[in-house]
């Protein structure tokens, strides 16, 4: 496909989107089914873990063999299943999806899909802490991609069915629509676009249409309806955001430490490493088996103020390291559902050391649980609109916005005080660092960027951009009209351009992304380091 073929696709877009929006259902029903199967698949495999090791704690001497071997080799079959046919499916599969979107990877759904079910059943079902959510995005953007392929849509076409997929994937993991939405635009794609709007809506409201038809329409978490605090408490969930973005910053270095110290070994060695991470979870998990997998029942247990204070920094230190040598191993699962335990763990302490120092201005800790999960999942991520639709979609605790978004403010204000990378973008860095940034293309490709504030290229006239022979300026938009630039056409900061990139001109991509992206923002990431 030439360029000018490229150009005419991109300006005839607006005539391609009457047939978007039934494809984003398509692709909805499709990612809904996939995370239906992939829910009942993982309650299966906890069943059989939960029976074995109620088995296994009747032979008091020797009976704790079979959870280590258990969950072992589960960590070591899914780590070599995903290095050997699909190395993309590791981990949650967001920062891939993430640099698909960017056109620096490809999506190869045909691996993607089978691999990460396969492997995220096994993983996840033999007890690593990790959660089935990433997966979900990453099989519905699958989801979208193939779809795309049978469609045989253009390819900015099916960059926006791989974000609805995504977003279907959320929000069917969940029962979270509105999620599914806010987690795309605020996170994976950052793309405001009515086109994109509207087809992860579509896609996310089918997807959560089909699973609640298949496993209920309840909330993900079953919580007591709790009355909402007095406006005197505000300053304690205050404390509790900034105790959150404390532990945030913790959890985001803890993991990319973890992730690291598993990249050094030689390859031999990975598997096994992961068998023996597997192993030390299941010696635990024969003592406690609620420490295993997602956490879903230790979650409930905290939401409804079950667990003692003395017993909460024990638990919290233990979902912290099987959550973070679970994901370094390379095993196919999210951070999600983990982070979520941790946040809620870091908020009912608070709620009841708080409730025993001033009982009036906290009547019930537990809510504080439920505001904490949101908090932390605001510190990590750096999403806070996704966290408070999430925690509200999944609790059904609407009463509790007020403390919501005081606890996600301070949660997302020390984090970016700290200079700590949301996770996402600092594995999505980690990622393009290892294999390389530059994407080899096949054909000519139009590429979206915006200049943000303090960017490079902010101020400058694009014949001073660099930009090599092959990468075009064809669009810019401020939002309000679109015009062609030419070589004295000024960049500013929020504006919007479109770029042509051939073939031989591929290192364009890089420039252009370091030339939109801000100054300060970069050097965060080279800190990170």
């Amino acid at each position: 496909m030439s360029a000018r073929s490229e150009i005419q696709e991109y300006l005839d877009i607006r005539q391609q989107r009457r047939w978007i929006f039934p494809r984003a259902a398509l692709v909805g029903a499709g990612a809904g089914l996939i995370a239906l199967g992939f829910r009942a698949a993982l309650t299966g495999a906890d069943a059989l873990r939960n029976s074995l090791i109620s088995w296994a704690q009747g032979m008091p001497l020797w009976g704790w063999v079979f959870p280590i071997l258990f969950c072992a080799l589960g960590a070591g079959i899914s780590v070599a299943l995903t290095r050997r046919f699909a190395p993309d499916a590791a981990g949650s599969g967001i920062p891939h999806l993430e640099a698909v979107l960017h056109r620096f990877r490809k999506l190869d759904w045909k691996r993607i899909l089978p691999v990460k079910f396969i492997g995220g059943v096994i993983s996840i079902g033999s007890g690593l802490a990790l959660g089935r959510e990433g997966p979900t995005v990453q099989m519905g953007g699958a989801v979208g991609d193939a779809i795309s392929d049978w469609l045989k849509v253009s390819p900015r076409e099916r960059l926006t069915l791989i974000s609805a997929g995504a977003g279907a994937g959320l929000a069917a993991a969940f029962n979270a629509p509105l999620s599914g939405l806010i987690f795309v635009l605020e996170e994976v794609r950052r793309d405001f676009q009515p086109i994109v709007f509207g087809a992860v809506f579509i896609a996310a409201a089918i997807a959560d249409i089909v699973t609640r038809i298949g496993a209920g329409q309840f909330p993900y978490f079953t919580v007591p309806s709790y009355p909402m605090p007095p406006l005197t408490s505000l300053p304690i969930f205050a404390v509790l955001g900034v105790i959150a973005g404390l532990f945030g910053v913790l959890f985001n270095r803890g993991l990319l430490t973890s992730i690291g110290l598993y990249a050094r070994l030689p390859n031999r060695y990975v598997t096994p490493a992961a068998a023996i991470t597997g192993g030390i979870i299941g010696l635990v998990g024969w003592f406690s088996p609620l420490m295993l997998g997602s956490g879903h029942t230790l979650v409930e247990s905290t939401l409804q103020g079950d667990l003692l204070l003395a017993a909460i920094p024990l638990i919290v230190v233990i979902r912290f390291l099987f959550t973070t040598t679970s994901y370094g191993t390379g095993a196919p699962g999210g951070i999600f559902a983990p982070l979520l335990v941790l946040g809620a763990l870091i908020g009912l302490a608070t709620g009841q050391i708080a409730h025993t120092v001033a009982p009036g201005v906290v009547p019930v800790p537990a809510v504080f649980a439920v505001v904490g999960m949101a908090a932390y999942f605001a510190a990590i991520v750096r999403a806070p609109l996704t966290g408070i639709m999430l925690i509200i979609e999944m609790t059904g605790n609407y009463s509790q916005m007020l403390p919501l978004l005081v606890a996600c403010f301070c949660a997302y204000a020390v984090a970016e005080f700290l200079k700590d990378l949301p996770i996402y973008e600092a594995l999505l860095e980690r990622d393009l660092k290892r294999g390389g940034n530059k994407l080899l293309l096949e054909k000519p490709m139009v590429v979206e960027f915006t200049v943000q504030m303090d960017a490079p290229f902010a101020g400058v006239e694009v014949r001073s951009l660099g930009l090599p022979a092959g990468c075009i300026l064809v669009r810019c938009s401020d939002g309000k009209r679109e015009w062609v630039p030419k070589a004295n056409t000024r960049l500013e900061a929020h504006l919007r351009i479109t770029a042509v990139v051939s073939p031989e001109a591929s290192s364009g991509l890089e420039i252009l992304r370091q030339g939109c992206e801000a100054i300060k923002k970069r050097k965060k990431k080279n800190s990170s380091r």
